[in-house]
C-alpha cells in the first residue's frame, strides 16, 4: 500500500479525537440553527410575542378556510376590525385571480384584505403578504394563519413608531389554489403596481426556523438587510439557487413579475402535517410562530426607515451561518473562490508528489473513481425508499415527508458512509491513500466550479469545504507538528456545510428524494479519508462498512417500530363521493394504491365504467353508493364562434366551486364574473391520464360565470361539469373517519361532487 498523507505517533488515538471534534462541529451546528424561544403575553410591548399572535390564531385558524368558503369569510371580517382598529386604512379587494398550468386554467373569486399605513416621507413600499386561506383538508394554522396572526402582532407591536416608507399588508385569498390573490392584486390593485420591497411569509410544515429560501434578482442590498437586522437569520443562498430551478411557486411569485423586489421566509420542519388536518395550532411550533413574527417586526421596523432606492444592487450575494453568525460576500467572489479551490487542491497533488505520496496517474484514476460512491449513494438512498415504501404503501401517500424520519435519514445518511468508505477500502491498495483523498477533493471543487457557472448562490456550499480541506492536507505535509490539527481544520467547514444541507434536503424534499440528500452526506465523507485512515484497522478494515451496513438495517427496523400511525401522527387516505346527474348513479372513489380498512370499506375494485365521462384522472377504485339528492351544475351555451364557445356556468345551491372537463385539448380560456374585470389566461400542454382540457372556478360566486373557451377544431365539444362540496355530510350511512387518518392532498379528496355532462 502507498503511503498515507500523514502518519503520527498513536494514530489511532489522533484520528478518533479528530473524528469526535468533528463530529462536534456537527452536532453545534445543528443546535445552532433552531427556532427561537417564543415570549409570553407579559413580554414588552414593543415585542413580538407568540402568545400574544396566538389568541389571534385562535379566532380564526381552527377549521379549514378554503376560498369562498364561510370560515373564509369569517377570517376577513375579523381581520378587516383588527387592523382598522389598529389604525391601518383598510380595504377588501374583490376580483378574479386567475392562473394556468399544463392543460389546466384556475379561477377564483378571490377577497384580499389590503391595509394600508402611510409613511412620513416615503421612498417607496414595503409590503408584508401573507395569505389567509387555507387547504381544504386543514385549518392552515402555520400555513399560512401563523404568518397572518404575525402580521397583527406586528403591527400592535409597531404601535405608533414613525416610518419613513409606506407600510402596506396583503393578506391575500387563493393561494392554495393556484396564488389567485395575489395575481389579481398584481394585475389590477395600484398598490400592486407601485413596486417596492416585499416580505412574503409561508409554511411548509409546523415548526423549524423561519428560512429565508427565496428572494428577488440583485439581492445584495436586501441580505446585507437581513443578515444585519434579522434578530436570527437564518437561511443560505444555496435555497435560493434551487428554488429558482424549481417549478413551485408562492404569493411572492407574481408580486416579484409585477416588480417588487424581496424576500420569502418559511419554516419547514415536520412537514408531515402540511395540507393535512394536523397542520394545527395544537400542532405548531410556537417557536416557529416567534421567529416568524421577530423577523417581520425587525425587517418592518428597518425597511420602513430605510430610502429603499439603497437597497438596489447590480448582483446576487452568497450568504449562509456558520455557528449561528450570517456570513455574507457579493456575487463577484464566487468565481475567484471556485478557482482558488482548484489550484489549492493542484498545490496539495504537488506537494505530495514532490514526496512521493502520489503519481499523476494514481491521481487521476483516483479522482475519476470518487464518482462511484457517489452514485452508489443515491443508488442505495433510493432502494431503501422503494423498500420502504412497498413495505409500507401508505409512505406514498406521504410523498416520503414522513411524521418520524430520523431512523430512515440516519439510515441514509449511514448508507452513504459506507458507500465511500468501500471505495475507499477497495482502492487504497492500488491508488494509495494519498491519491484517493485528494483525487476525492477533486468532486466538490469541480460542483463548485459547475454552480458557480449555473447556480452561483450554491457554489460556496462545494467551493468552501473543497478549498478549506485542500489547505488543511497542505498544512498537514508542510507543518509536521500540526499534522492532525491541520487536517481537522481544515476539514470542519465541511462538517458545519454539507450535514446542514443533507438536513433541509432531507426536510424540504423528504425520503422520496432521499438521494439528494445522501448525495451531500456522500460528499462530506469524501472529504474525511486522511483522518478516517488513522483509525482504520490494519487487518479486517472491512469490517467496519460491515458493521456500517448492521447499522443501517437496525436503524431501519427501528424506524418501522417507531414510525407507526396513530392520532398525533396519522395517515392520509383519499376518498370522494361522485355522483352522476345524468345516470343517477354514485360512487366511491379514492385513488390510494393501497387504501387503508377504513376506506376499503367504500370502495372495493378497480372498475371505473361507471364513473361520469371525463371524471377519472389515473388509476381509481371504486365502489356503489347511495344517490342522494343534490343540486347539479348548470351549463347554458351562450354561444359559438369557430373554435371559441361561450358558457354560462352556475355550481348549484351549496356547491363551493365547480370543474370543467373538457373533451378536447384547450387552448385559451376567459372567466368573466358580475362585478370583476374579466380574466383570459392561455393554456397549453393536456391533463394527463384524463380528459385533456380543465377548468376550474374555486369559490364561485350564486350568480355563476361566464366562460368562455377556445378549443382548437370543429364538431362537438363534450364537457363534464363538476360541482364540488366540502364534505360527506349529506351522504347517509357515512363514517367519519377514525382519529389515526386525515385526508390525503389530492385536490378531489374529502369532496362531494355532482357532475353533469353536455355536448356543444
Amino acid at each position: 500500500m502507498r503511503e498515507r498523507l500523514i502518519e503520527v505517533p498513536r494514530r489511532a488515538r489522533a484520528g478518533l479525537w479528530a473524528l469526535l471534534a468533528l463530529a462536534a462541529v456537527v452536532l453545534t451546528a445543528a443546535v445552532t440553527n433552531g427556532a427561537m424561544r417564543p415570549l409570553p403575553a407579559s413580554a414588552p410591548g414593543e415585542e413580538f410575542s407568540a402568545e400574544r399572535a396566538v389568541r389571534h390564531l385562535e379566532r380564526f385558524a381552527t377549521e379549514p378556510r378554503p376560498i369562498g368558503s364561510p370560515a373564509g369569510e369569517r377570517t376577513r371580517n375579523y381581520l378587516v376590525e383588527q387592523l382598522r382598529a389598529a389604525g391601518l386604512e383598510v380595504e377588501t379587494q374583490r376580483a378574479t385571480g386567475a392562473n394556468a398550468s399544463k392543460g389546466l386554467a384556475s379561477f377564483g373569486q378571490v377577497h384580499n384584505v389590503v391595509a394600508k399605513r402611510r409613511g412620513t416621507a416615503s421612498t417607496g413600499t414595503v409590503l408584508i403578504a401573507a395569505h389567509h386561506d387555507s387547504a381544504a383538508m386543514g385549518p392552515g394554522a402555520s400555513d399560512d394563519g401563523a404568518a397572518v396572526a404575525a402580521m397583527l402582532e406586528t403591527v400592535r407591536a409597531l404601535g405608533n413608531t414613525a416610518l419613513r416608507n409606506d407600510l402596506v399588508l396583503l393578506v391575500s385569498d387563493g393561494e392554495e389554489d393556484g396564488v389567485l390573490g395575489a395575481q389579481a392584486f398584481a394585475r389590477e390593485h395600484p398598490l400592486g403596481r407601485a413596486g417596492g420591497v416585499l416580505l412574503n411569509f409561508e409554511a411548509r410544515g409546523v415548526a423549524g426556523p423561519s428560512l429565508m429560501f427565496e428572494t428577488s434578482k440583485d439581492n445584495a442590498g436586501l441580505v446585507r438587510t437581513f443578515a444585519r437586522n434579522a434578530p436570527k437569520p437564518h437561511g443560505d443562498s444555496t435555497l435560493v439557487a434551487l428554488y429558482r430551478l424549481l417549478p413551485n411557486n408562492t404569493d411572492f411569485t407574481p408580486l416579484t413579475k409585477a416588480g417588487f423586489s424581496g424576500m420569502n421566509l418559511a419554516y419547514i420542519e415536520r412537514s408531515s402535517h402540511y395540507h393535512t388536518a394536523r397542520d394545527s395550532i395544537a400542532q405548531m411550533d410556537p417557536g416557529s410562530l416567534q421567529h416568524h413574527g421577530s423577523t417581520m417586526l425587525a425587517l418592518a421596523r428597518t425597511l420602513g426607515t430605510t430610502d429603499l432606492a439603497t437597497l438596489r444592487a447590480g448582483h446576487d450575494a452568497t450568504y449562509f451561518r456558520v455557528f449561528g453568525v450570517m456570513v455574507t460576500y457579493p456575487q463577484w467572489l464566487v468565481w475567484p473562490l471556485a478557482l482558488l479551490s482548484m489550484a489549492a487542491l493542484a498545490a496539495l497533488a504537488a506537494v505530495a508528489r514532490r514526496r512521493g505520496l502520489l503519481s499523476l496517474p494514481r491521481l487521476a484514476l483516483g479522482a475519476v473513481s470518487g464518482v462511484l460512491p457517489l452514485l452508489l449513494s443515491v443508488v442505495a438512498a433510493q432502494a431503501l425508499w422503494s423498500l420502504l415504501a412497498g413495505i409500507r404503501p401508505a409512505y406514498d401517500t406521504l410523498g416520503g415527508l414522513l411524521h418520524r424520519p430520523g431512523a430512515f435519514e440516519a439510515a441514509m445518511a449511514v448508507l452513504a458512509m459506507v458507500a465511500v468508505l468501500v471505495w475507499y477500502l477497495a482502492l487504497r491498495r492500488a491508488f494509495g491513500p494519498c491519491a484517493l483523498a485528494a483525487g476525492a477533493l477533486l468532486w466538490p471543487a469541480a460542483l463548485g466550479v459547475l454552480c458557480a457557472a449555473y447556480a452561483p448562490g450554491a457554489a460556496f456550499v462545494f467551493t468552501l469545504p473543497a478549498l478549506t480541506c485542500a489547505l488543511g492536507g497542505l498544512g498537514a505535509l508542510l507543518l509536521p507538528r500540526l499534522r492532525v490539527t491541520a487536517l481537522t481544520a481544515g476539514t470542519a467547514l465541511s462538517a458545519v456545510l454539507l450535514p446542514a444541507l443533507a438536513g433541509t434536503v432531507f426536510q424540504g424534499m423528504g425520503l422520496a428524494l432521499g438521494g439528494a440528500a445522501a448525495l451531500m452526506v456522500a460528499l462530506f465523507a469524501l472529504t474525511l479519508p486522511p483522518i478516517v485512515e488513522l483509525v482504520l484497522p490494519e487487518q479486517a478494515a472491512f469490517a467496519v462498512p460491515a458493521a456500517g451496513v448492521v447499522l443501517a438495517g437496525a436503524l431501519v427496523g427501528t424506524g418501522l417500530a417507531v414510525d407507526r400511525f396513530d392520532a398525533e401522527n396519522p395517515g392520509r387516505t383519499h376518498l370522494a363521493y361522485v355522483l352522476d346527474a345524468d345516470r343517477g348513479t354514485a360512487h366511491w372513489v379514492s385513488a390510494d394504491p393501497a387504501p387503508p380498512a377504513w376506506t376499503r370499506r367504500y370502495v372495493s375494485g378497480h372498475d371505473t365504467t361507471g364513473l361520469p365521462p371525463g371524471y377519472a384522472r389515473g388509476p381509481l377504485r371504486t365502489g356503489p353508493a347511495p344517490a342522494v339528492r343534490a343540486a347539479a351544475p348548470h351549463v347554458t351555451p351562450l354561444g359559438r364562434s369557430g373554435d371559441t364557445v361561450r358558457l354560462r356556468v352556475r355550481a348549484g345551491s351549496g356547491a363551493r366551486s365547480v370543474t370543467l372537463r373538457v373533451e378536447r385539448p384547450i387552448t385559451r380560456v376567459t372567466a368573466a364574473v358580475r362585478g370583476s374585470a374579466p380574466v383570459t389566461v392561455p393554456v397549453t400542454g393536456t391533463r394527463a391520464r384524463t380528459w385533456p382540457g380543465e377548468v376550474r372556478f374555486r369559490g364561485l360566486p350564486r350568480q355563476g360565470a361566464e366562460i368562455t373557451l377556445r378549443v382548437p377544431g370543429t364538431g362537438r365539444v363534450r364537457v363534464t361539469a363538476i360541482a364540488e362540496t366540502d364534505g360527506f355530510r349529506a351522504v347517509p350511512g357515512f363514517t367519519p373517519m377514525p382519529s389515526d387518518l386525515v385526508a390525503s392532498t389530492r385536490e378531489d379528496g374529502g369532496l362531494t361532487a355532482v357532475t353533469r355532462t353536455y355536448t356543444f
